[in-house]
C-alpha cells in the first residue's frame, strides 16, 4: 500500500518519521542536535523475518539493573491496555470466524474455520490469565476497546465466503502486527509474552490461501473485487488501530517513552508502520492479489 494510505494521527506520525529518518542518516537528531541513539530507552535492532520481526535487543543497561516498570502507575495502564485490546480482538476474532463458518460450502472447509477459530479462542484465554494473574478483571480491562473494535467488524462484515477468509488472513493479520509491534517497546517480559501468544499458537490458516486461490482460478473476476476487498481491509484495520491507541493517554505516552523507560521515537514508529505494510502486501501475494 502507498505511504499516501496512512490517514489521520497516523499519518502524521508517518510524515514526521520520514523527517526523523533523513535527520538519522545525517546524525542528527530531530531538533538538529548530533545524536548517539535514536530509541528512547532500549535500543531495538530489527531484521525481518516470515510474519515477525525477530528483536535482538543492545540495552545501554543491563535489564537487571533497571528499576521495575510496574512501580509506574501509568506504565502499569499502559500495559493493561495493551493486553485488554488484544483480548477482546482475539475474542471478537473467535466469534467472527465462527460465524463465517457457516457460509463454507463443505463440510470440509466448515471444520477449517472452525480449527482457526480455537485458535484464536486460545490466544484470548492466554491474555485473559495474564490479565488475572497480574490482578486485573479481564472484563474491566476489555471494556475500553469494545466500541472500536466492533466498529470494525460492522463495517467489514463478509459478503460471502471468500471475502471473510480473506478478512481472516488480511485484516486480522494488520491486527496482530499491530499488537506485536506495539508489544516492542515495552518491557521484555510483556514483550516475550505477547510475541510468544502471537507466534507460538498454531493458527492452522494454511488452507485459507489454497481455498482462496482455487476460488479465483475457478473465477478470474473474483481477483479484482477480492483485491479492493483486501485494500478496505487495511484502510479499516489501520483506523481500528489509530482508535485504539487514541483512547487511552498512557499507552500513547509509553509508546513514545513517556513512562517506564522503555518507547520509541518517530523513526521507529515509522519503521514500525513500514513493516506493518510490507506484511500486508506479502499476505496478499500470497492469496494472489494485488495490493
Amino acid at each position: 500500500m502507498p505511504a499516501q494510505g496512512w490517514h489521520g494521527p497516523i499519518g502524521g506520525l508517518r510524515e514526521a518519521a520520514n523527517e526523523a529518518e533523513e535527520a538519522a542518516a545525517k546524525g542528527f537528531g530531530p531538533t538538529g542536535h548530533r545524536v548517539r541513539s535514536h530509541t528512547v530507552g532500549a535500543v531495538y535492532e530489527r531484521e525481518c523475518t516470515r510474519l515477525t520481526c525477530a528483536v535482538m535487543e543492545q540495552t545501554p543497561q543491563a535489564e537487571s539493573e533497571r528499576p521495575d516498570p510496574f512501580d509506574d502507575p501509568h506504565y502499569r495502564t499502559a500495559v493493561v491496555d495493551i493486553l485488554g485490546a488484544l483480548a477482546y480482538a482475539e475474542l471478537s476474532a473467535f466469534f467472527q470466524m465462527a460465524d463465517d463458518g457457516h457460509m463454507a460450502p463443505t463440510h470440509g472447509l466448515k471444520a477449517d474455520v472452525a480449527a482457526f477459530a480455537a485458535s484464536e479462542f486460545a490466544k484470548y484465554q492466554a491474555l485473559e490469565q495474564r490479565l488475572i494473574d497480574i490482578g486485573v478483571d479481564p472484563d474491566e480491562a476489555m471494556a475500553p476497546f469494545a466500541p472500536a473494535i466492533d466498529d470494525f467488524h460492522q463495517r467489514t462484515r463478509p459478503a460471502d465466503f471468500l471475502e471473510g477468509l480473506v478478512k481472516a488472513y488480511v485484516g486480522d493479520g494488520i491486527a496482530q502486527d499491530f499488537y506485536r509491534e506495539l508489544a516492542e517497546f515495552i518491557d521484555p517480559w510483556t514483550r516475550d509474552f505477547v510475541v510468544g501468544v502471537l507466534t507460538k499458537i498454531p493458527e492452522r490458516r494454511e488452507f485459507i490461501v489454497a481455498t482462496v486461490r482455487s476460488g479465483i482460478d475457478a473465477d478470474p473476476r473474483r481477483a479484482g473485487r477480492l483485491a479492493l476487498w483486501g485494500r478496505r481491509l487495511v484502510g479499516e484495520a489501520m483506523s481500528q488501530a489509530q482508535q485504539v491507541t487514541s483512547l487511552r493517554e498512557d499507552l500513547g505516552d509509553v509508546l513514545l517513552g513517556g513512562h517506564g523507560g522503555y518507547g520509541a521515537d518517530l523513526a521507529a514508529i515509522g519503521r514500525m508502520l513500514d513493516r506493518i505494510t510490507h506484511n500486508h502486501t506479502r499476505r496478499m501475494e500470497r492469496l494472489g492479489l494485488q495490493s
